[in-house]
């Protein structure tokens, strides 16, 4: 090759690594531009009011505030803004009980009685540290106590008085048996971690984590520390917004506490592909899935795990993640090792569609179609409500429900009937949640709702018919079965046993594809189907009729389909107001 051709070579190549460059920087831009575009529209429409951050291939690629992080005093929202992340703490709290299995001072498996002497032993010795951080104590979740939220979440308790609120009561079911969420476990651990240490909870999570990450803007959310850049909390009100009720931050402790910001977060995520906190056998079993939970999710150590829909596309990817509930905030984290991408979304104005947000931004991120938010049905319900009364509010959802600039969501719709109910409109509240039961009927959980309004008001027998609706499609619903015995019903028939022939069983058996890369397997042991998903533990299912069958550990419903020739070729998942249909793979 002579001078001159290299020459021109290296020009030429020279021009294709600018151009390769120009190409990369302007595909960068067009994401970073479709997400501010996203996130603009989600705030336009009062669905968003907080701080955000994206990661791809482990860099950042967009960080920005919107709204107002004190409404009052037109502060605007930012990346560094502090924002409560109520369970988000979860996976916190699950480091620090893993550093201590690490230290050789815990054994995940060992009665925690060992670790919590004081603790009732009736219970104590069957309840593992395992139990709690998978959700599987049965412990009760004191979040759920009748009354709570008015009587207690105001009063400053110590870890070990607040304890006593749960410790005597009675197990909602035996230890490891299924998942239920319980903030219940999580402050028990938090507790755990105090008498292993010597230290507070607090004082462990900067010594063990915030300290060596330089997460110098994240901490437990004390209300009487002067905390610079710290959003006040807020409610969605139909379109509106109210000041969210104040909560002593000693009741959530260690199930969600802390405050933190999307930057943090970052350095939070970056960490995690290390082995700066711990060793990687522990970083590994951090993050195993134990035990299905909810969506497409299983519960890891402080985290849900499993496969999540890219945008609009058939594709989904695998993600670690959480979401976080508290007075005035809601916050998710979303993690996708294969790409090293991150989503940290914190809202500072409660029920934002995070996990709606998410999943475009995803779509951005993959370049696939992914869903532009819309004006909210709920919220202009409640809106016409309030102003008009129902009859007016019940004439203008009729005139907006299948308007293609509106979107109908059953969380949106359930949450208004629930404002409704606690500002003492129970009637109004029915009509919201009966409408929820036609737009949504396959949905345990708007029956539920419904005849809980109706039971307030006293309509009993139509309180017993819409609470058996919602245990015939969930026969999992345990407080809805309770409902009914409260009620005078008859539940007989809702808690026999269904049994199906093995020659009916056997047709079952067989794998079936739910999205790509994500299968669910069913097997037969005896009279027994159990069913795995990918990477998942097996699980035994229950029929509640022919082909419809039920998880324990979890709400969770599986329907075996057949097709014109009478044989069995789908499966469709049911779960979290959500339904899948998989193929049946040939083998």
């Amino acid at each position: 090759m002579t001078s001159i051709s290299r020459v021109l070579l290296s020009k030429t190549s020279l021009f294709c690594i600018s151009l390769l460059l120009l190409c990369n920087v302007a595909f960068s831009q067009s994401k970073v531009e479709q997400i501010d575009e996203l996130i603009g529209k989600y705030a336009e429409y009062g669905k968003f009011n907080g701080s955000v951050l994206v990661a791809d291939q482990g860099k950042v690629i967009y960080k920005k505030g919107f709204g107002m992080a004190n409404m009052e005093w037109d502060i605007p929202n930012a990346p560094d803004t502090k924002h409560r992340l109520g369970s988000i703490t979860k996976q916190f709290t699950g480091m620090l009980i893993l550093q201590l299995v690490a230290d050789g001072k815990l054994d995940l498996q060992a009665p925690i009685t060992k670790y919590v002497p004081d603790y009732p032993k009736a219970t104590g010795d069957k309840i593992t540290t395992h139990h709690l951080l998978t959700h599987t104590s049965g412990i009760p979740n004191y979040t759920s106590f009748p009354r709570f939220f008015q009587d207690e979440s105001r009063n400053p308790y110590t870890p070990d008085e607040f304890v006593k609120k749960f410790a005597d009561k009675d197990l909602d079911f035996e230890p490891g048996e299924r998942f239920s969420y319980s903030n219940s476990g999580y402050f028990l651990l938090g507790v755990i971690v105090e008498k292993l240490s010597g230290k507070t909870y607090e004082e462990m999570l900067h010594e063990k984590i915030f300290k060596p990450l330089q997460m110098n803007d994240s901490g437990y959310d004390n209300h009487a520390d002067i905390l610079k850049n710290r959003a006040t909390g807020y409610e969605k009100q139909g379109n509106g917004y109210m000041n969210s009720n104040y909560l002593d931050m000693s009741i959530p402790y260690a199930a969600g506490s802390l405050y933190s910001t999307a930057e943090d977060l970052y350095k939070w995520d970056q960490a995690l592909y290390t082995n700066k906190l711990l060793s990687q056998k522990y970083i590994d079993l951090y993050f195993k899935p134990q035990i299905p939970a909810f969506g497409n999710s299983h519960y890891a150590y402080g985290w849900g795990v499993g496969y999540n829909k890219i945008g609009k596309s058939k594709d989904s990817i695998y993600t670690i993640g959480h979401g976080g509930g508290i007075n005035g905030f809601n916050t998710n984290i979303s993690r996708a090792t294969s790409d090293k991408s991150l989503v940290v979304l914190l809202s500072n104005a409660g029920g934002a569609p995070l996990n709606n947000m998410t999943r475009a931004i995803r779509g951005i991120l993959h370049g696939k179609a992914y869903d532009m938010p819309k004006k909210s049905v709920a919220n202009e319900l409640f809106d016409v409500i309030t102003d008009k009364g129902i009859t007016a509010g019940l004439d203008r959802y009729k005139a907006i429900k299948d308007a293609e600039a509106y979107n109908l969501n059953e969380r949106e719709m359930n949450t208004v009937g629930y404002q409704l109910m606690g500002a003492e409109k129970v009637a109004e509240a029915a009509e919201v949640f009966k409408l929820n039961t036609e737009a949504f009927p396959k949905s345990s959980n708007v029956y539920d709702s419904y005849g809980e309004a109706l039971m307030k008001l006293g309509k009993n027998d139509l309180a017993i018919e819409n609470y058996r609706k919602s245990v015939e499609l969930n026969p999992n619903n345990h407080p809805g079965i309770e409902a009914l015995k409260k009620l005078g019903a008859d539940v007989s028939d809702l808690v026999k046993e269904v049994v199906v022939a093995d020659e009916i069983l056997e047709t079952y058996v067989g794998t079936y594809e739910l999205m790509p890369g994500f299968m669910l397997t069913v097997t037969r042991e005896g009279s027994q189907l159990k069913t795995q998903a990918t990477g998942q533990p097996v699980f035994d299912i229950f029929p509640k009729s022919e082909n419809e069958f039920y998880l324990k550990v979890v709400e969770a419903q599986l329907q075996f389909n057949k097709n014109e020739a009478g044989e069995v070729d789908s499966v469709t998942l049911f779960q979290g107001g959500r339904e899948i249909t998989g193929k049946r793979v040939e083998e």
